[in-house]
């Protein structure tokens, strides 16, 4: 009996199966690499994440003071209580 020749869907499945297999096991050699690589890091790496989060907090103050600024303009907050909650703000 001669072999059947495959359909387009069974190549496109087959084609998809394929493509998941390897780039999953091409992410775990990745994750696996990393993790390894990971105790070898250089120390002075470490402070860079004080500057992140410094201007984190800046956004965080700024993000406030921006919203008191709204309410001060439509009247919801007074000239004390804008400064008042302003400077708090800043802390």
């Amino acid at each position: 009996m001669p072999r059947r020749r495959p359909t387009l869907l069974q190549t496109a499945a087959r084609t998809a199966v394929i493509t998941k297999t390897a780039t999953t096991v091409a992410g775990n050699s990745a994750q696996k690499q990393a993790a390894a690589a990971a105790p070898a890091a250089d120390p002075a790496a470490a402070p860079v994440a004080a500057p992140v989060a410094a201007s984190a907090a800046s956004d965080d103050v700024v993000a406030k003071i921006e919203r008191l600024a709204a309410l001060h303009a439509s009247g919801a907050l007074t000239d004390e209580e804008f400064a008042a909650l302003k400077l708090q703000a800043i802390g």
